[in-house]
């Protein structure tokens, strides 16, 4: 970027042109007709972990009203309000973000996660980002909830053609037993069960691909899945659903979420979980939290800190 010097001369030359500006602007309606733009930018982000390439991509994203029927049900409304009003947040609404990851090792492109499907743009954001689905290699369901493998089938075929896919035994296994009846059960037979033949179960400790490893972290899903990153010495976590809002869920850890299948177990993995991620200062990336996604945890008082990452995985 070329240098820019500023002198006494020229800063006062700019000075006495700001009357004249606000003069013409003031006189000219034209200036303010510009139509008001909407849209959220870029629908992926890039960084780097190590040697690996790191994207995150903004499947969709829904304001949902009367947050507290999700969010701190066993918290009181009045404490619920304060919180909320102390970090800058409405208490009438909320917004969910949808955020798949796709890591390229250099071996393998694998995603992580599939999105809405019909409502969402996994397709659109992937292409975003250079990818074309037929070039997943490899495709990481951490749970079955059907925001995340919503994305698996386009119509009646694979979305993406030549990718094997990775899911926690536990989780599959409930759901195609005691889950299997209600509407999640049916998506994960219509999505999930055609792919089985190209699925491999994981537990605990397991490896997905070099420097991928699955973790336990069941509560929010009876087989809900985390995720470490490693490459070249550095570390990314990819929490999944463990913490659903960055306020509600994570910085209070201990509050119930509607969607957390075992509450008791849910909250007892957030405290676990997000204590291990701020006692090593390991970046992560959430799956709800506000896109990117991608942030620090500090911990405070009884729960934690929601820090959102600037530059710091760009040096």
């Amino acid at each position: 970027m070329p240098e820019v010097t500023i002198t006494r001369r020229s800063a006062l030359i700019g000075a006495a042109a700001v009357p004249l500006a606000t003069s013409v602007v003031g006189s000219t309606q034209a200036f303010a007709a510009a139509p008001m733009q909407s849209g959220s930018g870029s629908p992926f982000a890039r960084f780097k972990v190590g040697a690996f390439e790191v994207n995150t991509l903004l499947d969709g994203a829904v304001t949902r009203e009367n947050p507290q029927t999700i969010f701190g049900l066993n918290a009181t409304p009045e404490e619920f309000t304060s919180v909320s009003d102390a970090n800058f947040i409405p208490t009438d609404k909320t917004r969910f973000f949808f955020t798949p990851t796709v890591i390229n090792t250099g071996n393998e492109l694998v995603l992580f996660d599939t999105g809405l499907g019909e409502n969402g743009n996994i397709k659109g954001a992937l292409e975003s980002a250079g990818y074309t689905p037929d070039q997943i290699d490899v495709v990481v369901i951490t749970h079955m909830h059907p925001d995340h493998i919503g994305g698996l089938l386009s119509g009646e075929n694979p979305t993406f053609p030549n990718a094997r896919y990775v899911t926690g035994e536990t989780e599959y296994n409930f759901w195609t037993t005691e889950g299997a009846e209600g509407s999640r059960g049916e998506l994960v037979a219509k999505n999930v069960q055609p792919l089985a033949d190209k699925t491999t179960f994981v537990k605990d400790g397991a490896s997905v691909v070099s420097g991928i490893t699955a973790m336990e972290a069941f509560g929010h899903t009876p087989g809900h899945m985390v995720y470490m990153i490693e490459s070249d010495g550095q570390q990314l976590m990819l929490t999944a659903d463990l913490a659903n809002h960055y306020v509600w869920s994570l910085a209070y850890p201990e509050w119930e979420v509607l969607f957390d299948m075992n509450k008791t177990a849910a909250a007892e993995q957030r405290k676990k979980v997000l204590g291990m991620i701020a006692a090593d200062k390991i970046p992560f990336i959430g799956y709800h939290m506000p896109f990117p996604a991608v942030g620090y945890i500090e911990t405070r008082d009884t729960g934690f800190r929601y820090v959102p990452a600037s530059y710091q995985l760009q040096l």
